[in-house]
């Protein structure tokens, strides 16, 4: 399982919505990218689902993450996010639409 990166490439479940992520922290970087911890995923801005309609609601932020926090590994007491991170986004239908990492933004640190 890899370290998730702010250049990390994640996605609502429409491919298309790409979910701006940003960290929190800036005491931890790979290769000069800030490692994402607890909480970065959560209420970040999603652009670009083509899931629209006339009674559908496109994704247009995450919710909360559902699994992929690391068990083992903490930066200044919140758990580091893997590459095995999904969550729920704010799309139609509700509670149902979720996005997850296409890309974690780095490809040496593993957590294992």
């Amino acid at each position: 399982m890899k370290v998730l990166t702010d250049q990390a490439d994640l996605r609502c479940n429409h491919q298309a919505g790409v979910v701006s992520v940003a960290a929190t922290q800036s005491l931890v970087t790979i290769s000069g990218r800030r490692v994402l911890v607890e909480r970065d995923p959560v209420g970040r801005p999603i652009s670009g689902c083509p899931n629209v309609g006339a009674t559908v609601k496109p994704c247009t932020a995450t919710v909360n993450v559902q699994v992929g926090y690391s068990h083992f590994v903490e930066i200044e007491g919140r758990r580091v996010c893997l590459d095995t991170i999904t969550g729920l986004t704010d799309g139609t239908p509700p509670g149902i639409v979720q996005y997850k990492v296409i890309d974690p933004g780095q490809d040496y640190v593993d957590q294992a």
